[in-house]
């Protein structure tokens, strides 16, 4: 049984999420959470739930608020709030404006329950985890991001259609920086079990069509629709049940790393992680010679910006 808090639950990534968490059996109370002046639109979106789980015959303890009181108890709550991406602005432009707000917010969680694992969606996702953490106090495990996570997904998808697979033959991820610096790690590749520089079609793979796809996805589905949601939304259930499932599953999320990629560290970002109960737990990795210095330069870019946004937070 566990107590699920969506922090910017009057937006539509917040909203999408909180019905994608909705449907894990395990999940029987779920607080949307969102600012004074929102009452209204969270009042409307229960009782859109509250159908949707009648429908479905759901029993779950749905309730919104904004009183912080009500994060007590919470065994993860996930921060979907701040100021949207436009279409043609880069997630880093987004740092210094929703880094105010993502630390009142992890104050705040780390006051009323402080037991708790947060889980940052906020972008730029890798800087605002950095941010929770600090101003959390929680250990570095209690606080991970969506990271890359979604972008793993992504390149997955690409390469099964590419090679005429199911997509849970295909294993790949995407590390470092949820943007354009992101690393393609095409050595740690497989398809069903087989190395895919091994595999005769790989030499056609378009990599760079797909990494670049990969990259703009996000603004393009912006520019279309207006914003990411059902892709976002299923990303942080999926993550949500991996942790409160205490699944143990190694997925790409942004998370604080020491030493454990060819010794690099000492920042938030991507990179593959072991999900519990107890939070996330980056995992040793080695990585060919190209993909460390890319990933070195993708490390140092977002350690520059976040060195940035906590001496401005500080002053």
């Amino acid at each position: 049984m566990a107590k699920v808090t969506i922090i910017g639950a009057s937006g539509r990534v917040g909203q999408f999420a909180a019905y994608s968490v909705s449907q894990i059996p395990f999940v029987t109370k779920i607080i949307l959470f969102g600012r004074e002046g929102n009452e209204d639109v969270l009042e409307g979106t229960k009782w859109d739930f509250i159908d949707s789980f009648a429908a479905l015959g759901r029993n779950l303890k749905l309730f919104w608020s904004v009183d912080p009181k009500e994060l007590k108890d919470s065994d993860i709550v996930i921060i979907t709030a701040g100021i949207p991406r436009c279409n043609g602005q880069d997630r880093l432009d987004l740092a210094k404006k929703n880094a105010d707000l993502i630390r009142m917010y992890a104050e705040m969680i780390s006051k009323n329950a402080p037991e708790s694992i947060i889980f940052v969606v906020s972008n730029p996702v890798d800087i605002m985890t950095a941010v929770a953490l600090k101003y959390s106090g929680f250990p570095q495990n209690r606080v991970f991001g969506l990271g890359t996570h979604l972008d793993s997904m992504r390149l997955k998808s690409f390469v099964a259609n590419h090679f005429q697979v199911h997509v849970s033959e295909v294993h790949t991820r995407i590390i470092g920086e949820h943007g354009n610096s992101m690393v393609p790690l095409w050595s740690a590749t497989t398809i069903g079990g087989i190395q895919i520089s091994n595999l005769p079609a790989f030499a056609s793979l378009p990599k760079e069509e797909m990494v670049h796809w990969v990259k703009t996805a996000g603004s393009h589905i912006i520019a279309k629709s207006g914003a990411t949601v059902y892709g976002p939304g299923a990303a942080i259930a999926s993550l949500v049940k991996t942790v409160l499932g205490n699944e143990n599953r190694i997925l790409t999320v942004s998370a604080y790393i020491k030493s454990e990629v060819h010794d690099i560290g000492n920042v938030c970002i991507g990179v593959p992680a072991r999900l519990n109960r107890m939070g996330a737990f980056p995992v040793p990795i080695r990585i060919s010679e190209d993909e460390v210095k890319k990933f070195q330069e993708s490390v140092e870019k977002i350690r520059i910006v976040t060195a940035e946004v906590i001496e401005e937070l500080e002053s």
